[in-house]
């Protein structure tokens, strides 16, 4: 096998977020469910947005988030993802390429506009997400580029593309292509909610070809239908290489084969949890493809998460490299 370009190339939703600090009272009046991620059209986006006050703007989409913090490490990231040719999408294209990441997908010339994320921060920290997709859902098999795939050590896919026919087509293809080069893939399930509308689908996709599992407590509760998270473990042993579930201040586990691993979370004072879980699989894949083990792997994800939690945004506001070096040492 040829030595890889990049540690991992991130396929996903290219999102810019709005985000906003609000009160319960704000999603109850709005009949927001908390602490998820709701699919809305142009017209509620519109609405919320001017409903919701000062805000501040970044680029996100999940994947996105979790290949910035692998650069910030210093690793080799990539990224797949669609945003029209308009200001947004001006926008999130510079604050990739600037942080090192490689993203060449072409711009859409026509149709809806680059997607944003309006999340509500609540004073508990919890992120509350109503996304329009707007261009993400033009992403499709042509966007993705196999030499690329070919070039990078895994394939990280998140649980949101599954939403979009033909994004769905490009996840299928990207697995099948970084496979047939002998390379990994790795899935994110999201969201809770985002299981429940993919269920079966995710179930078959986590046997069949995913190599690396991300999901918090509550999204492997909801994959397997069960209320005990001894019963989640013991469902996805065995069904995909490596599980790495979160579960917030309870730290992480670790499951491969035989092995167990029990992580403690690492101290932090959460100002915003939105982006938790991508700091935290960015962390882990850079440890993976850097050769440390899982242990060690999982300690570096929950490093990056606690650096993420501590500030409004999803992305890293410092580099985190000499902070894991020093963490480590």
């Amino acid at each position: 096998m040829t030595e890889p370009r990049f540690d991992v190339v991130g396929i996903g939703n290219a999102i810019v977020d709005v985000l906003a600090q609000t009160e319960d009272d704000f999603l109850a009046s709005h009949d927001l469910n908390k602490g998820t991620m709701t699919l809305i059209d142009a017209d509620t986006a519109g609405k919320l947005y001017d409903d919701m006050g000062p805000a501040i703007e970044c680029s996100g989409g999940s994947a996105a988030n979790s290949i910035a913090c692998l650069a910030s490490l210093g690793g080799k990231g990539a990224f797949i993802g669609k945003v029209r040719d308009d200001q947004l999408g001006e926008a999130f294209r510079h604050d990739i390429q600037t942080l090192g990441v490689a993203f060449d997908t072409p711009f859409a010339k026509d149709g809806v506009s680059t997607a944003r994320c309006l999340i509500f921060v609540t004073p508990d920290a919890q992120r509350t997400m109503q996304t329009f997709l707007g261009a993400c859902v033009e992403l499709g098999p042509d966007d993705v580029d196999e030499g690329v795939i070919a070039d990078a050590q895994v394939t990280y896919l998140e649980g949101y593309l599954w939403d979009p026919p033909k994004a769905k087509e490009a996840f299928v293809k990207a697995a099948k292509l970084a496979h047939d080069a002998d390379r990994q893939v790795s899935l994110s399930l999201s969201d809770p909610f985002c299981v429940g509308r993919h269920r079966a689908e995710f179930l078959d996709l986590v046997n069949d070809h995913v190599d690396i599992l991300f999901a918090n407590e509550e999204e492997i509760l909801s994959l397997y239908e069960v209320d005990d998270f001894d019963a989640a473990m013991q469902k996805v042993r065995g069904h995909c290489k490596i599980a790495a579930l979160t579960r917030g201040p309870k730290g992480s586990v670790v499951i491969s084969g035989d092995e167990v691993h029990v992580i403690d979370p690492e101290p932090a004072t959460p100002v915003d949890t939105t982006g938790a879980g991508d700091g935290y699989a960015g962390g882990f894949l850079y440890g993976l493809t850097q050769g440390f083990d899982l242990a060690k792997s999982a300690r570096i994800g929950g490093i990056v998460a606690s650096q993420v939690i501590g500030h409004v945004g999803a992305r890293p506001d410092i580099p985190l490299k000499n902070i894991v070096e020093k963490a480590l040492s």
